[in-house]
């Protein structure tokens, strides 16, 4: 006999006090009769009417989005974005928070995923629980750093750019996206039409004057004639296996970091924020310490920002080995490391390369791996190379935690723990966490 189906309560608004922020964008709450509820648009503190976009009678917790603010958090402003809110651009999650509060919410969040997942206080992580704003961010309430550098507009029906609804395939048209980089907004993506297109992404390198547009047709669709507000090469992404193609102009863009310029072919990745790579760099050189002659690894390497500051500090009788399972990154890596006899980068999953180097020992180690980490069996393999510091760069705190749990139970722990605040206005943070050898002490 079937299964009756699950009654749904989209659309069911409860009156609830909010309570602490949760790892997603959202706060957590409960209704009186005890139902857990994922509020976006809700501050910690707030009492708010939440209407549920999401779940139904059987789900463990229910999507909502406060509606009516009843009573309000100090550290809530009126969205600068005419785009945010209820049902809206999903791009962002705390534009109606004081700058501030959302480097405090960060800071919670990751806190609480150190805590849950790797057992470890702030003071354990060699953290000050501070998130620092980039460089150039520290804004007045009600003020929106444009940041971003890289945005991937979807494009409705009508052949409309716009950015997606949170959770929804559904396109919110836009004229103009707040956390867009100057660079971008130049181009005029928005006043555009673009028929026949699934996405529009732009690029605006910030080391060059390279600017890219990356276009995906939806199937079956031809590429329209792109006529943009400035000179702009064209990419184009293959139906049938997502390869990307050159349309016109260059097939890459020139980003600088630590004095030196490296090439990003076919919208490849690259730090979003304008200042995240020379920061990032910065934060690691100084955790890690890179001694002349040291052995190095660069793990998830991409277009080798790291290996290139490495291969800078360790000197001609250093090594840098760099992975990467990009096959166009290996190639913009490999050539914007060719000046380096010291450094060379292998192709493939980093699980299945390292082990196959037969590389037994090592100095010192990057990794910045995907959102979901870099796991437990690379870890383990980290762990035996015997490394005196271990910098780990991380987007996701739950996937760090996570890490860092499984680097104790390998025997190393953090020795310190930063946060930046490079995503001002949405939930992500990106942290940097230096390990060390357990037996070698505080």
């Amino acid at each position: 006999m079937q299964n009756a189906p699950e009654t749904s309560l989209v659309g069911t608004e409860y009156e609830v006090e909010v309570g602490p922020v949760a790892h997603g964008g959202h706060c957590v709450a409960r209704t009186e009769g005890g139902r857990v509820l994922f509020v976006r648009h809700a501050l910690p503190g707030e009492r708010v009417v939440a209407r549920v976009t999401e779940g139904g009678e059987d789900s463990r917790f229910l999507r909502a989005d406060a509606v009516t603010v009843l009573e309000a958090s100090k550290d809530r402003v009126e969205a600068p974005c005419p785009y945010s809110g209820p049902g809206r651009c999903g791009g962002c999650d705390w534009q109606h928070a004081k700058p501030g509060a959302q480097r405090r919410l960060k800071g919670e969040v990751i806190a609480e995923q150190l805590q849950r997942l790797a057992g470890l206080t702030p003071e354990q992580a060699g953290w000050d629980g501070t998130v620092m704003p980039a460089p150039g961010d520290k804004l007045p309430a009600g003020e929106v750093p444009a940041w971003r550098t890289r945005v991937q507009y979807a494009v409705d029906p009508e052949g409309r750019a716009g950015l997606r609804k949170h959770r929804s395939h559904e396109v919110q048209p836009v004229d103009h996206c707040m956390i867009a980089a100057p660079g971008v907004t130049e181009l005029g993506i928005e006043k555009q039409d673009w028929p026949q297109m699934a996405t529009v992404e732009a690029i605006a390198a910030t080391g060059s004057h390279d600017r890219q547009v990356v276009l995906t047709p939806r199937p079956g669709g031809r590429l329209p004639l792109v006529e943009l507000d400035r000179p702009v090469s064209v990419l184009r992404v293959e139906e049938r296996d997502g390869s990307v193609h050159r349309v016109h102009g260059r097939a890459f863009v020139r980003e600088r970091a630590d004095d030196r310029t490296y090439r990003v072919g076919m919208g490849g990745f690259w730090q979003v924020h304008p200042g995240a790579a020379d920061l990032l760099v910065k934060a690691v050189m100084q955790g890690l310490l890179p001694r002349k002659g040291d052995m190095a690894l660069d793990l998830y390497c991409g277009v080798g920002l790291f290996a290139g500051a490495l291969a800078d500090r360790v000197g001609d009788k250093g090594a840098v080995l760099g992975i990467e399972s990009g096959k166009r990154a290996v190639e913009d890596a490999r050539h914007n490391l060719q000046d380096f006899d010291r450094v060379r980068i292998e192709q493939g999953k980093v699980e299945s390369v390292l082990p196959r180097t037969g590389i037994t020992e090592v100095d010192i180690v990057v990794l910045d791996p995907p959102r979901a980490g870099a796991g437990k069996q690379t870890v383990r393999h980290l762990a035996s190379l015997g490394a005196r510091r271990i910098a780990y760069v991380a987007c996701d705190p739950a996937a760090l935690a996570r890490d860092l749990a499984y680097f104790h139970e390998s025997g190393y722990r953090p020795r310190t723990l930063r946060a930046f605040d490079l995503f001002p206005m949405t939930h992500h943070v990106e942290c940097v966490a230096i390990l060390e050898p357990a037996e070698k002490g505080r």
